[in-house]
């Protein structure tokens, strides 16, 4: 589903990736973990063709995404810090707007089941900059699972969430996971990076340096390999 050969990102004279090579297979829940300033939000913002590599490839379902970006940015939803939501619009016409961007058949329909999967319903017509962060958040996964992307990439989405969201999240992505959706995860908590993952990677000043199935690896050795590779910084 998604594959990067060689990627390196320079921001005048520092190096923030430095030749990373990753492959997701369709369907694959793939985690990434990795100390801050080792290049893994740099690398989700490629993967979700916000951003363009310095050197290296891209790769959507086979497709290179120069020259395709358009198309295949559709394939795609993104959870991170940002919530890309309007203040001053309601729920739902933020769910409208994004449902429309990506013409979203039903478009109605599919509102109000988000709405309900992620706890909003009794606020359907407020406006955004009336919510918590918390409620922010889970209408932040409502706007990136609308068009029902294929793939989904997140960027520590846990950061700010209250418990009512964290429970929300952790439904959806066994849902995705149960439903073969590719998921690109970026976090720090072990427990939770690695309870649906079937690939984990620990990415150190910008590559890959190491990858394995976590399900054949105890959470306990998997931390410190990490804290080997990263030097005790987590």
């Amino acid at each position: 589903m998604i594959v990067a050969r060689g990627l390196t990102k320079t921001i005048g004279s520092k190096k923030i990736l430095n030749g990373v090579d990753l492959e997701i297979a369709p369907g694959e829940f793939v985690t990434c973990f990795g100390p801050n300033g080792a290049g893994k939000s740099t690398t989700l913002k490629i993967l979700a063709l916000l951003s363009k590599p310095s050197g290296g490839q891209v790769l959507i379902e086979g497709q290179d995404v120069r020259g395709n970006g358009t198309t295949l940015r559709r394939k795609i939803g993104m959870i991170s810090h940002n919530s890309f939501l309007y203040d001053n619009l309601t729920a739902r016409e933020n769910l409208e707007f994004y449902g429309r961007m990506y013409e979203v058949p039903d478009l109605k329909r599919r509102i109000t089941q988000l709405l309900d999967e992620v706890g909003l319903s009794f606020a359907t017509g407020d406006p955004v900059y009336s919510f918590s962060r918390g409620m922010q958040q889970r209408l932040s996964i409502a706007r990136a699972l609308v068009h029902n992307p294929p793939i989904l990439l997140m960027d520590e989405p846990y950061t700010g969430l209250d418990e009512m969201a964290k429970g929300v999240l952790n439904t959806i992505l066994s849902q995705l996971a149960q439903s073969k959706h590719t998921v690109f995860l970026i976090t720090h908590d072990f427990d939770q990076g690695l309870e649906q993952s079937d690939q984990a990677l620990i990415l150190v000043d910008g590559r890959i340096a190491y990858t394995c199935n976590p399900r054949r690896l105890q959470r306990e050795e998997f931390r410190r390999r990490y804290l080997e590779l990263v030097g005790g910084v987590k």
